[in-house]
């Protein structure tokens, strides 16, 4: 079972804020060997999902991103499941959960995502579609997707 607590990047505890970078870096840097700037002055700006199993793993996370900061719609970005999670469902069960609660905080709006290529069939069975053509983000394929 995961529990999941969303919280403003003020709100969040420092353990918290270690546990978010520590598990990012894990997968973004070097799992997926990618050598990017993770801290983009954007996390400031966010509310933070994180699901915990237990009380201290965390074991899932997004940024939610209110409009106008990476686009002009919301946004769910830095989307990371632990390896330890994979083929569970717990990547569905993080992006419904963000989409939930994107809609809470921000409303019935557009959310606009950057997803990387290869994950493109898993965003369009939860709705989104594609919006634009594939690019490079940091050497990886990515697309804009949509979320009506």
């Amino acid at each position: 079972m995961i529990s999941w607590i969303c919280k403003k990047f003020e709100d969040l505890s420092p353990y918290e804020l270690y546990a978010v970078i520590q598990l990012r870096n894990e997968i973004f840097v070097v799992e997926q060997n990618c050598v990017f700037q993770d801290a983009d002055n954007k996390d400031q700006y966010c509310w933070h999902l994180m699901g915990y199993k237990g009380d201290k793993q965390l074991v899932a996370y997004t940024r939610l991103v209110p409009a106008g900061v990476s686009y002009k719609e919301p946004s769910i970005g830095r989307v990371v499941t632990a390896q330890t999670e994979r083929g569970k469902g717990t990547g569905r069960l993080l992006m419904e959960e963000s989409i939930k609660q994107s809609r809470i905080l921000f409303g019935e709006q557009i959310i606009r995502i950057g997803a990387q290529l290869y994950l493109k069939n898993f965003y369009n069975s939860l709705g989104f579609k594609e919006t634009g053509e594939i690019y490079l983000e940091d050497g990886i394929q990515h697309v804009e997707m949509l979320l009506s």
